[in-house]
Formats: C-alpha cells, sequence, structure tokens
C-alpha cells in the first residue's frame, strides 16, 4: 500500500477523521491525497497532497478541509468510469470514503462495479447508516439542535406562545427524537411514524383550558416543513404560534468530544483495515467495539425504534 485518497462529505468530526487517517498512514509511509470537493473532485482529478503539518490544528473544525459537493455527474456511468481512470492514473490504491448514505452508495459503487479497493467511514448528522450504533456529526448535531432548543424554552416560556422547532432530517428523525427526549418537549413529528394532528391539537386545546400555557412541538424536515404544522395548530386551536427552523446550523459547529475521539478511532482503524486487504467495508463502533460492516448491508435502510422514544417523551411530557 503506497497511496490512500480521502474523499468526503461534511459534518462536525470529519476534519477529525481526515487528521487520525493522515498522521496513521504516515507511520507507515503511506502518501494521502485528500480528493477537493467530493465526487466530483474524484472525476476531475482534483486532488490535494495531505501530510501531519497540513492536518495540524484541524481536530476542532467542523465541516471538512476537502470541500464537497453533492455530485450529480457521479450518478451517470460514463461519469463513473472518468473517475476511475483517475484513479488509476494518480497510482491511487485504494479509497477511504467519510459521509453518509450517499458517499457511502457511491463507495459501494465503485468497489463491486469497478474493483475499486474502498473502505467507508460513516459521518453524517442523521445517523441513519444501517447497523451502526452512532455516525460522525449527529452527537454534535444534537447537541447545536439542543443548545437552540433551551434558547427558544425561554422565549416560549416568556410569551406563553406555542413554539414549533422544525430540524434536519429528511428520512430519518434521530435528531428530532433527540431533542425531543433532552429538551423535554411535549409533542414530536417524525419521518418514520404517522402522527394524528387532530388529537394533538385536542391535547394543546385540553392543556390551555386547565393552565398550560407553552408548548414546543419539535418536527423533522423530512415530516412536514414547520410553518405548515404552525398553520394547522393555530387553525385548530386559535393559540399564538411560533416557527423557529434550525436548518444549517446543525451540520456545523465544533465536533463535541465523542464525535472527535470516535472519528480519530474511526480514522486509525480504517488504515489498519485497507492494510489487511480488505474492501468494500464500512468500519465503525458497536457496542464500544471497532467492526466492518459490508456495505451492501451499510446501505440498507436503518430502523429506529420510534416507539420506545415516544412513548417515552409522551410520558414525561
Amino acid at each position: 500500500m503506497k497511496k490512500i485518497a480521502i474523499l468526503t462529505r461534511d459534518c462536525a468530526g470529519v476534519n477529525a477523521a481526515i487528521r487520525s487517517i493522515v498522521r496513521t498512514a504516515s507511520k507507515y509511509h503511506i502518501e494521502i491525497l485528500g480528493v477537493i470537493k467530493g465526487y466530483d473532485g474524484l472525476v476531475d482529478g482534483n486532488f490535494v497532497s495531505l501530510n501531519r503539518r497540513s492536518v495540524s490544528g484541524i481536530i476542532n473544525q467542523g465541516g471538512t478541509i476537502l470541500k464537497t459537493a453533492r455530485s450529480k455527474r457521479f450518478f451517470i456511468e460514463s461519469e463513473q468510469k472518468k473517475a476511475v481512470q483517475t484513479i488509476k492514473n494518480n497510482n491511487i490504491d485504494s479509497l477511504i470514503v467519510i459521509g453518509g448514505d450517499g458517499s457511502l452508495r457511491g463507495a459501494h459503487v465503485l468497489a463491486t462495479r469497478y474493483n475499486i479497493p474502498v473502505v467507508c467511514i460513516p459521518a453524517t448528522i442523521d445517523n441513519d447508516i444501517n447497523d451502526v450504533d452512532l455516525t460522525i456529526g449527529a452527537d454534535t448535531a444534537a447537541n447545536v439542535a439542543l443548545d437552540a432548543l433551551d434558547k427558544i424554552r425561554d422565549t416560549a416560556t416568556s410569551l406563553e406562545r406555542i413554539f414549533i422547532v422544525e430540524v434536519m432530517g429528511r428520512n430519518c428523525g434521530y435528531i428530532a427524537l433527540q431533542v425531543a427526549l433532552a429538551g423535554g418537549c411535549e409533542e414530536v413529528l417524525v419521518p418514520e411514524q404517522d402522527i394524528n394532528i387532530d388529537a394533538m391539537c385536542e391535547e394543546i386545546k385540553a392543556g390551555n383550558a386547565n393552565g398550560k400555557v407553552s408548548w414546543i412541538v419539535i418536527v423533522a424536515e423530512g415530516k412536514a416543513k414547520g410553518h405548515d404544522i404552525a398553520n394547522i395548530i393555530t387553525q385548530k386551536t386559535g393559540l399564538e404560534t411560533r416557527v423557529a427552523v434550525l436548518g444549517h446550523i446543525q451540520r456545523g459547529g465544533h465536533p463535541t468530544a465523542i464525535d472527535r475521539t470516535m472519528a480519530a478511532r474511526l480514522g486509525n482503524y480504517a488504515v489498519d483495515v485497507i492494510q489487511q486487504g480488505k474492501t468494500d467495508y464500512c468500519v465503525a463502533l458497536k457496542d464500544s467495539q471497532l467492526v466492518t460492516i459490508p456495505l451492501e448491508i451499510a446501505v440498507q435502510p436503518k430502523e429506529i425504534d420510534v416507539h420506545s422514544y415516544y412513548t417515552l417523551i409522551k410520558l414525561l411530557t
């Protein structure tokens, strides 16, 4: 093994993983190239050389120093073949992909269709990689959202209003469930579970009649738009409702200790797995142990025990 390329998406902790890969590889005298702007950079041959000094001081930075982009081009077979040729032209022996389900699917294509050695590190705020306990970035995102929620609660209580807080989560309600439970919220709406909006509004009306003056409802963006839910609640209850859309602040910020240490361990382990000659795998922590998961399993839809979260949230309200 002489040369490894790193390709990334962005979330808190990715830079810590890059740092770990580079410094582990340097121990074995392996050259590291960083791919600029994800799969588009792989197609175009947009690389930067990485060494111990170039990754100094990045462990606490959010995002990715390699930049990133959602690549529509990589869905096209001819563009995939360009990427493969770029890999060969640059004498790259293996690829480490750090990202979410889309990034892992791209890596799986390279490994299975084009026989490119690939190992992946799961990094996504949605924590939606199958058979993985926790992905890099998810803990930071939940804590960023929770910090915002705590501030919103101060206003909701003072103004005696209903607040709808929309968090990220296109297909997965992980952030919404974490924030709702940790923030002591009254209701949570996630893509994985249907909810009776009329019944929720009746609960709000009954609570208001008994003297309850403020509510916080968490909505995952993949379930509904916060403004739509607010309009329904106002129409059905007659109570004043406000909306806070947290948006992309959840993707950034300084990574938590959990994300930094996990990134360090997974980056180091990814290099070891590559040196063992393994490919088409995702590295992860399960029950605090380092494991490899076949990409064909990792890219399958992940199931979350939404019911237990929802039951506890309602019980503690």
